[in-house]
């Protein structure tokens, strides 16, 4: 029997964690996806009578069973966004150090979304890179392999920027900006709008009702330079959206990551990035394996992916379309620009309603199954 994250989290015992709310959420929504406990539907095939039960999905980000829909619906949006330019990816990385402030995970994640746009804004401005407005997503990552935290931001952004009298300007050179400077700006905005968090009383961990203490935790915030990664330059549109799917709705650990669960421990593959990113298969106690899991539930109603410059929501429209006509680009096509409704549904219709049974007909909704309560642990109470 294959075992996954649902599984495991069924196997434990919700009482020996200190959850949050959303953690309790993520918890019950994972055990009980496309279970009875969610309802679903019975379908008939209209060709040769066979039946069968689909559950419902949980929907929940954090669910390792829902990511593929919701990426490629995600995905279906993004396409009439794109430009005809390469894209580059950064990544910009927070020290360790602020693994200490888990009290305030919500308040670092906000202060390093606003830090790296506003570097990126700030060097895309500068007449000596661009001299123009970019556009840019970014995409929260708090996970390592072996579920660890690290926190960091996946940037990736179109080559170019576009200025006030609707040019579009190339980059000079190679590469978008130089990562050593990106750094030092990006380390210096997070820890000053840091310590302007602090003042106004935001911090609430210990080492901030201390002054002594503050400034011996900033002086090791200074200690190195900020990891700042710039890859490679990527290709055309679609690499660009097979590339972007890698990271957008990726969750802590995956199911096809997880090899099976045996007295009490957790079997799973991970990458070692201190070796060259070779597969390594790790043990670890269930309960360990469950806690490090939950250090990555981001706080409710958290956005881990934004937009900004001309994919800014507030103008994107007009933005994008000052774009493409100072790049001589067409207006992507109907297929491209579909709604993300028509466009599930025509996937749906295609690639999961055909009968396996017969291979001729379509299966249809033949009546509701309600939901339910089953034996077993579906997660807190």
């Amino acid at each position: 029997m294959a075992i996954g994250l649902a599984e495991i989290l069924d196997a434990a015992d919700p009482a020996g964690f200190d959850l949050s709310l959303p953690q309790k959420k993520v918890w019950r929504a994972i055990v009980a996806c496309r279970t009875a406990t969610l309802g679903g539907h019975v379908e008939c095939c209209d060709h040769c009578g066979a039946l069968r039960q689909v559950y419902h999905s949980c929907r929940n980000r954090h669910c390792p069973k829902c990511q593929t829909r919701a990426k490629e619906a995600w995905l279906a949006a993004r396409r009439r966004e794109l430009l005809p330019v390469p894209y580059f990816h950064l990544v910009f990385t927070l020290p360790h150090a602020f693994n200490a402030l888990a009290s305030d995970l919500r308040l670092i994640y906000e202060l390093l979304f606003a830090s790296v746009s506003e570097t990126l804004i700030e060097f895309a401005a500068n007449p000596r890179w661009l001299g123009g407005t970019p556009g840019f997503s970014l995409v929260l990552h708090t996970w390592k392999q072996d579920l660890g935290r690290h926190l960091h931001v996946h940037a990736l952004m179109a080559g170019g920027a576009l200025t006030a009298d609707g040019q579009w300007i190339s980059p000079k050179q190679g590469y978008l900006f130089p990562v050593q400077a990106l750094s030092r700006v990006f380390r210096g905005k997070f820890v000053d709008a840091l310590d302007g968090a602090r003042k106004a009383g935001r911090v609430r961990h210990e080492v901030a009702k201390c002054d002594q203490e503050w400034r011996a935790f900033r002086k090791r915030l200074f200690r190195h330079d900020w990891v700042v990664y710039a890859k490679a330059p990527l290709g055309g549109p679609d690499q660009v959206l097979e590339y972007l799917g890698r990271y957008t709705h990726r969750v802590a650990i995956s199911n096809d990551r997880i090899l099976g669960m045996k007295d009490d421990t957790v079997r799973f593959r991970m990458r070692d990035s201190a070796h060259g990113n070779r597969k390594k298969l790790v043990r670890m106690a269930a309960g360990e394996f469950v806690k490090r899991f939950l250090l990555h539930v981001l706080p409710g109603g958290f956005k881990r992916i934004r937009h900004y410059g001309i994919l800014g929501p507030a103008h994107k429209a007009e933005r994008l379309a000052a774009a493409r006509m100072a790049l001589s680009a067409p207006i992507p096509d109907p297929l491209v620009t579909e709604p993300v409704e028509a466009f599930m549904k025509r996937v749906a219709g295609i690639e999961w309603l055909a009968c396996p049974h017969c291979g001729a007909g379509r299966f249809h909704v033949a009546s509701p199954i309600e939901p339910a309560r089953v034996p077993g642990n579906h997660g807190p109470p």
